[in-house]
């Protein structure tokens, strides 16, 4: 008896380490983006490449919030979750961290496609912090991993193009200020999961464009990934981009990811022409592969390598016994440091497919590149023929817009608030009045009224809004200091620093609350290279806040750790190392006991002269919760106390020493 496309909630329980409470101070900066290359190296691209990379990158995070509250004490947590499921397949989903694909089993071989990551770790990966490892991850706004790694999406059901039943999953993505959907449908009968994809830019003005969709497999010393394709993008964490052979360069395979030592990107030159895929395959020829319509032109792979760093990063972000995994993706461009223009009132839309793939191993792992290709591609068009995709898409298209159903979970209010102001008309994507929240209160009463509200009790100000058009409402708006506060926050985002600051001044003369505008304005100072007015501000600002906090509740000691993580690194840059150590001791015990604090610790008693103190907390042992993909924080304050070869523990280099 055939078994019929069924679509039900579950729940997942894993040891998990909770997320934690948004960082409460403006990300008036971007945290350091790995994904970056010398201006000097562009003059060596292709015209579009270079192009594409110089368009708007991000000057801010705003007005999304950072995340680094999470800790590695993880707990078995239940998991939201969606399960799609047919006689062939079963796709189990998780709607409220980023609606990705956490498993994709194989029914008739009992195999599991993607690399399951055991637990949910959150690690320093996404572009506002906290990611965590494994299954299909759908990545959108800027070059990095997207701020929706961990957030809830939308989720309902809707109508298949087949007559049963799909997932859909929407929000909006707040960095590009753009709508999105991703459905999914299970065929009846199928080996493959159909993913149509839609974004949408319902502005006049055109709006840069990122999405790679993720792949997490699993990998050994026999794992290869096959792309059509003779080049590739070479990415190795230097900050640098070129154009290098497959599969052979520098003197191995590096389509076996195990046969590198530092981590690294390829992001395949496939031909225009060419069908566009990606497959992993192990010994036995077995595994996962991806394919798409034209429209998702880029192909990636992202390896560890062999080497103790990026071991390191594997065991970080999983548990140890757990084997390792690589990355294969697929982009709207052919690097990840590119975006793409999307006019406005247009879209982009396409369609992805994610199923087994069987071939023969010898052809596969032979030292032909051409043959091992050409298996792949052919047992590909056995499985699911180029036309079958193509046709899959044409039938999605006239039920992107069909208007869900059932809802199995709910996002952010952020959507609905765009469309109040705006009133936007985005079929199949409702965001609905009912999902504002506390968050949006004081801007739909801006909205509403032209008065951005004063806050009913004493806390942190909310997340600012920085969009054209609420900067223009907040200039309009009574100018109370919390309006000012936003306002330079928008201003600063727009690029308009000196602006920015004449606002937060203005809020500082009558601000009951002087710690947001004063850490505000020291941010500008270092900025502007005033190390030693903005280490002043900065201490003056801690002061503030320490005065002013109300209780060790999660907000307060949110703000508290971070303002003073900020306000030390400020005092030890002028020099200032008595008044560091003085924010310090004004920290709360258990924010001191945390990983980053202790490393912080550890720079303060080196500024002191204390080395053999400092070297002592190496010694006991730390783990930095936020540790940043690429960071070389731990073997630079390492170097300061010895010449000792960097601890084992201590080792996440992406990179050679000095490279």
């Amino acid at each position: 008896m055939v078994v019929m496309t069924t679509v039900r909630r579950a729940v997942l329980t894993l040891p998990a380490a909770p997320v934690g409470p948004p960082n409460p101070l403006p990300a008036l900066r971007p945290l350091d983006e790995m994904h970056a290359i010398d201006e000097r190296a562009k003059q060596e691209l292709p015209r579009e490449m270079a192009r594409q990379i110089g368009y708007e990158p991000l000057r801010t995070l705003l007005p999304v919030r950072v995340l680094d509250g999470y800790g590695r004490e993880r707990t078995e947590s239940p998991l939201d979750a969606i399960v799609i499921e047919n006689e062939r397949l079963r796709v189990t989903l998780l709607p409220g961290l980023g609606g990705r694909i956490h498993s994709l089993h194989h029914k008739p071989t009992g195999r599991e496609l993607l690399y399951r990551n055991p637990v949910f770790q959150p690690a320093d990966f996404a572009l506002n912090g906290a990611w965590y490892s494994g299954g299909i991850e759908w990545n959108i706004g800027a070059t990095g991993h997207t701020t929706l790694s961990c957030a809830p999406l939308h989720a309902a059901i809707v109508p298949a193009p087949d007559g049963g039943e799909m997932v859909r999953l929407w929000e909006w993505e707040r960095l590009r200020d753009l709508p999105f959907q991703v459905d999914l449908w299970l065929p009846e009968d199928s080996d493959f999961l159909h993913v149509g994809v839609r974004i949408r830019n319902p502005h006049e003005r055109p709006a840069p464009v990122y999405w790679w969709s993720n792949i997490a497999v699993a990998e050994n010393e026999t794992t290869r990934v096959l792309a059509p394709a003779d080049e590739a993008w070479h990415f190795g964490y230097e900050r640098s981009l070129r154009r290098v052979p497959v599969p052979e360069f520098q003197g191995a395979d590096r389509t076996y990811p195990l046969r590198s030592e530092y981590p690294a990107d390829y992001f395949y030159e496939v031909p225009a022409e060419a069908r566009k895929w990606i497959a992993s395959l192990d010994a036995d020829g077995h595994g996962l592969v991806q394919t798409s319509t034209d429209a998702l032109r880029g192909r990636k792979l992202f390896l560890w390598g062999s080497g103790r760093g990026g071991r390191r990063w594997q065991q970080w972000l999983t548990e140890p016994g757990t084997g390792g995994y690589a990355e294969i993706q697929a982009g709207l461009a052919r690097t990840q440091l590119e975006h793409v223009r999307l006019d406005g009132g247009e879209e982009f839309s396409w369609l992805e497919s994610y199923g087994p793939l069987a071939a023969d191993p010898g052809l596969v792992h032979g030292d032909d590149w051409d043959a091992a290709r050409a298996e792949a591609g052919a047992r590909l068009a056995d499985a699911l023929p180029r036309e079958a995709v193509d046709a899959a898409y044409e039938a999605w298209r006239p039920f992107a817009d069909t208007e869900p159903g059932e809802r199995l979970a709910t996002g952010s209010g952020w959507g609905a608030l765009e469309v109040l102001r705006a009133g936007h008309k985005l079929p199949g994507t409702p965001f609905d009045e009912s999902t504002l929240g506390e968050e949006q209160a004081p801007w739909r009463e801006l909205l509403r009224t032209g008065v951005f509200p004063a806050p009913r009790r004493v806390v942190p100000p909310g997340p600012s809004l920085v969009a054209t058009h609420w900067r223009d409402m907040l200039e309009t708006a009574p100018a109370e200091p919390l309006t000012e506060y936003h306002l330079g926050v928008a201003q600063w985002h727009a690029g308009d620093l000196a602006q920015a600051v004449r606002s937060w001044e203005r809020g500082l003369e009558l601000a009951p609350s002087r710690w947001p505008l004063l850490r505000c304005l020291a941010v500008a100072d270092r900025e502007g290279g005033h190390t030693t007015r903005a280490a002043e501000r900065y201490a003056e600002a801690f002061d503030d806040l320490c005065q002013e906090r109300r209780d060790d509740g999660a907000t307060w000691t949110s703000a508290t750790a971070a303002l003073g993580r900020e306000a030390i690194a400020a005092l030890l840059a002028a020099h200032r190392t008595a008044e560091a150590r003085a924010v310090w001791d004004r920290l709360r015990p258990a924010v001191q006991q945390r990983g980053r604090f202790r490393l912080i610790d550890a720079q303060l008693l080196i500024a002191e002269g204390r080395k053999t103190e400092a070297r002592a907390i190496f010694d006991a042992g730390f783990d930095v919760a936020d540790l940043r993909e690429g960071t070389e924080i731990l073997e630079e304050v390492w170097s300061q106390l010895t010449d000792e070869p960097l601890p084992e523990a201590y080792d996440y280099r992406m990179r050679p020493s000095g490279g």
